[in-house]
């Protein structure tokens, strides 16, 4: 799914450090060590994006890896803290399953799965990771599954139902289930 590119300047982004790899090489004077770091930013209201850097100092590719995020933000609908809908994310051997959760709820996710809702402004959230468990599948498996959202106005117009006729559909739904 193609997104727009997003302007990181007006947003006041904040980042979180999801994982820190110490990579060696091994060359004939010993080992040379470096730092991998992925790292998740979002303005908390449906923008998030992720990183990778690379380098000798731990700082620095935090700091790459942030600038490298700013460049891949990518926007999602949201509903009341929580997602419009279930979706399951997919990447590699990872399946993300993102259901939504009434106000209350809380962030209900583990490790990098949790990271990524926490910056991108979901506060409702029941999700669950099955497959592997490596934090980059992880978050990349997160990001495809909030790719996928739908905004729930968009397809009623889609459907040429009009706004009216959606919230009519709701009230009479919650009245069989009363």
């Amino acid at each position: 799914m193609k997104t727009e590119r997003i302007d990181p300047e007006g947003l006041n982004l904040k980042d979180k450090v999801v994982y820190i790899n110490r990579v060696a090489k091994v060359v004939k004077g010993g080992r040379r060590f470096s730092f991998s770091a992925l790292v998740v930013v979002g303005d908390g209201n449906g923008i998030v994006g992720v990183g990778k850097g690379k380098a000798s100092e731990v700082p620095e590719a935090i700091r790459k890896a942030v600038e490298q995020a700013k460049k891949r933000l990518m926007r999602f609908p949201l509903k009341d803290g929580s997602t419009t809908h279930r979706i399951v994310g997919r990447y590699g051997s990872n399946q993300v399953v993102m259901n939504p959760a009434p106000k209350g709820t809380g962030l209900i996710a583990g490790g990098a799965v949790r990271a990524v809702f926490e910056v991108a402004g979901i506060q409702d959230i029941v999700a669950k990771s099955l497959g592997g468990h490596n934090p980059f599948n992880s978050v990349k498996a997160t990001l495809n599954g909030l790719a996928g959202l739908k905004d729930p106005d968009h397809v009623m117009k889609i459907r040429g139902k009009a706004e009216g006729e959606h919230a009519q559909e709701e009230d009479a739904e919650e009245e069989v289930k009363a």
